[in-house]
């Protein structure tokens, strides 16, 4: 079993990266959180994993942080959350916001993260608050190495449909947040503080 990768950051492209050990290139999804503390294409990285074996297959999901991982195992025991949702919350909180709303039973903001319904919001907080503690971790994204780079707004848009949000609300986020100079960083930031009102 994977638990760790060392190697080169071929590529990233949310919430999909490619890392090279060894010759060899593992496909990696991780939440935005991770994605932007990552350094530039072509440096090293080092990634934690959670590896998780699948009737089609094996996937490898990777954190620079091992709050976040524990964090994303504890998602995944959660009834009605599976891996891309629990990306979803990591990309749209932090631990340290996540274990507070549990540990207050704020269902309408949980409500808020893509993917998480009121339903789901009240399992979450049942189930996890007894799990998680306050750890903390940072939500970056650059165009994938190879690819025709999109202006930030684009590359802000396609980012937020990568972690659940519908294409008409991804953009109607990043119009109603972008800056003439904003990154495509910035822009996610501000636009998923935005979505879940704060």
């Amino acid at each position: 079993m994977i638990g760790r990768l060392r190697g080169t950051l071929i590529s990233k492209q949310p919430p999909s990266l490619l890392v090279e050990v060894g010759g060899v290139g593992y496909d990696v999804d991780a939440p935005m959180s991770t994605i932007y503390d990552l350094p530039a294409t072509g440096k090293e990285v080092i990634l934690l994993i959670h590896y998780a074996v699948k009737e089609d297959g094996v996937s490898l999901y990777g954190f620079m942080h091992e709050a976040e991982r524990a964090m994303f195992r504890n998602l995944l025991k959660v009834s009605g959350i599976g891996a891309k949702i629990a990306l979803a919350v990591l990309s749209g909180v932090s631990t340290d916001e996540l274990s507070r709303l549990v540990h207050t039973g704020d269902v309408v903001a949980l409500t808020k993260i893509p993917g998480i319904g009121k339903k789901t919001a009240e399992r979450m907080v049942v189930e996890l608050r007894d799990r998680v503690d306050a750890t903390g971790v940072r939500l970056p994204v650059s165009t994938s190495a190879g690819a025709a780079p999109l202006d930030p707004a684009g590359e802000a848009t396609v980012a937020l449909q990568q972690l659940g949000y519908k294409p008409p609300e991804a953009l109607r986020l990043v119009t109603k947040v972008s800056a003439e100079g904003d990154t495509a960083e910035t822009i996610i930031r501000k636009a998923l503080r935005a979505a879940l009102g704060s």
